[in-house]
């Protein structure tokens, strides 16, 4: 028997990479798969590809159940009958996962309000728009799995993605409401950050000239989600984890870590004479710790 065997899941953004390797993972523990995908380029450019049926075909020659879905997870509507096609075709939805992104990499000074409004568009609003319409299937059927994908990039930081570090950190404040709120009917919601060479990390091995390591494989990914997906994972809630090389990680949920207090207050002289001595000894770094073989990040 497979982890999900008789379980329906959605996964965005699933006909290249990550998604797709989750995907094929997903259908070979006995998930029936919806698989979103546009067919766009790493920025969101419209292309003649279509990735999504590509995969179903892989899928169902391997033996297992799947659909092609084309609609945007950036419109509500699109968003809606994407859920609809899972009800429609396999009667159920049991998963949610929210893997579809893409990125336009820029620094602060040159990003334009397009490249910021784009990249906040898929990965926030379109999770937005696909949980939005499959929380109340989910909560009729009194269980449901959503895998949020973030990233270390708004986790921790990275050089030119204010937008998708916006969006992957957007992710993560999601995960933490959206667990509170459906845990009560039987619907975990945890957020995953994956690693792996793929279309849109392409630009960071290729300033090394270097081949990506083995760890680099974006399957490395799919057990985790395949997971935290199942019914085994009912326990895990709330929960931000991820894949550093070929271990599999837990992130500490922001906290806080020290504290100054003083009767009535502080004014800003005294806060200066004494924040050193306070809060200042518990400053951290900030900024993605880079996998092995990946040069370090830069944007034009």
């Amino acid at each position: 028997m497979g982890l999900l065997d008789g379980r329906v899941a959605i996964v965005t953004g699933a006909g290249r990479g990550i998604g797709a390797e989750i995907a094929r993972c997903f259908a070979s523990e006995g998930a029936s798969v919806v698989i979103n995908d546009i067919g766009v380029s790493p920025e969101g450019r419209s292309t003649d590809e279509d990735p999504a049926t590509q995969v179903c075909a892989e899928i169902e020659a391997a033996g297992g159940a799947a659909v092609a879905s084309h609609g945007s997870v950036s419109d509500f509507v699109s968003a809606e009958a994407m859920v609809q096609t899972a009800l429609d075709t396999f009667g159920r939805l049991d998963i949610l996962v929210n893997n579809a992104g893409i990125v336009r990499d820029r620094t602060l000074v040159k990003m334009s309000e397009d490249d910021f409004d784009s990249v906040i568009a898929v990965h926030l609003k379109g999770s937005f728009n696909c949980a939005r319409h499959a929380a109340p299937v989910m909560k009729e059927a009194g269980y449901g799995r959503i895998v949020n994908i973030t990233s270390s990039a708004g986790l921790r930081g990275n050089f030119g993605q204010t937008n998708y570090g916006a969006a992957k950190a957007g992710l993560m404040g999601m995960t933490f409401i959206w667990a509170l709120e459906l845990g009560r009917s039987g619907i975990t919601v945890n957020a995953v950050a994956p690693s792996g060479a793929t279309r849109m990390t392409a630009a960071l091995f290729e300033r090394t000239g270097e081949a990506p390591p083995p760890e680099a494989d974006p399957a490395l990914n799919a057990p985790l989600v395949a997971y935290v997906a199942s019914e085994r994972a009912g326990h895990v809630n709330g929960q931000i984890l991820g894949r550093t090389d070929f271990a599999y990680t837990i992130f500490q949920h922001p906290k806080q870590i020290g504290w100054m207090w003083r009767e009535r207050g502080w004014s800003p002289g005294e806060l200066a004479d004494h924040f050193d001595a306070g809060l200042g000894q518990h400053l951290q770094p900030v900024g993605m710790v880079m996998p092995k073989g990946m040069a370090p990040p830069s944007a034009p």
